[in-house]
């Protein structure tokens, strides 16, 4: 593929607008954007102003509604455990919305920022579309950092809401998750509620009024949240740095151009074909 991605390459640079015009038009659009790019006011460029979009309904919902619902949407394999699970588009599509109906039950609203600190499980998936489908914004904690480092990042981010399980397993040894989380909150006043997923089965302690089990809210969600439609412009997510040069920073990641920019790259440098299984053994965390 190297000379013609040579030839792509060269033409984004080229001709950037015409080029990502072309590219955004393989996402699914509420309401069409005015223009490719406003860089009247640079450094800050606006990309898709005017448009309105809902990434959890591009990655979900639209492959449903393409007839792609019996299609395996996540293929989860733990050597570690021997769990194997598969979610088609329509099981994802279930589970999300009743997750995002979870959200909304816990008062969670558009805006809001969601801590995510888990093991490598198919519940992290669901959690970060559960929150991009209500319009909250979801912030990832890599599940092996300490409760320092996960307490710096709730205060940072203002966050009333993490979600968390009760172990994780790394390197054959059990990570307690839901553990650090009740020290990291112990500096956290603001933090309302934490929602716990059963992982491992190890005992852990449930504060009351404040944590509650990820199956339990889920038996008891809606199974109707429908997409918020979201404008191109708003915070989809919040990455930190690992602080390994100083304070960790959060980096904002907005949703059209980000969504565009994804799907652009996973058509492109991952040469992605219908009915093939993509794998990557990178973290969730690490985008």
């Amino acid at each position: 593929m190297g000379t013609k991605f040579d030839e792509i390459y060269n033409r984004s640079l080229r001709e950037p607008e015409a080029f990502w015009s072309e590219a955004a038009a393989d996402i699914h659009w509420i309401e069409p954007w005015r223009e490719v790019l406003d860089a009247s006011n640079t450094p800050h460029l606006r990309w898709f102003p005017g448009g309105k979009l809902n990434t959890c309904f591009n990655c979900v919902d639209r492959h449903v509604e393409a007839g792609r619902g019996e299609q395996a949407a996540v293929i989860y394999d733990s050597a570690v455990t021997g769990t194997q699970r598969t979610l088609t588009y329509r099981d994802l599509q279930d589970q999300v919305a009743r997750f995002a109906g979870v959200l909304a039950a816990q008062g969670v609203k558009r805006g809001d920022r969601v801590i995510i600190y888990m093991a490598m499980i198919p519940e992290a998936i669901i959690a970060a579309l559960g929150c991009a489908r209500i319009g909250a914004i979801h912030s990832i904690v890599f599940g092996g950092f300490s409760p320092d480092a996960l307490a710096g990042r709730i205060v940072d981010c203002e966050s009333t809401f993490v979600i968390t399980a009760d172990e994780g397993l790394r390197g054959g040894r059990k990570v307690p998750l839901k553990a650090n989380v009740d020290e990291a909150l112990a500096r956290c006043p603001d933090c309302k509620t934490v929602l716990v997923v059963r992982r491992t089965g190890g005992a852990v302690t449930m504060a009351n009024r404040r944590d509650i089990w990820w199956h339990d809210a889920l038996g008891e969600a809606d199974a109707e949240c429908a997409p918020e439609p979201m404008d191109a412009e708003d915070p989809l997510f919040i990455l930190y740095t690992s602080g390994s040069t100083g304070k960790p920073k959060g980096v904002l990641h907005t949703t059209g151009g980000y969504l565009v920019y994804v799907a652009t790259t996973h058509h492109y440098i991952f040469d992605y074909h219908e009915g093939e299984v993509y794998w990557c053994t990178a973290d969730i965390v690490w985008v």
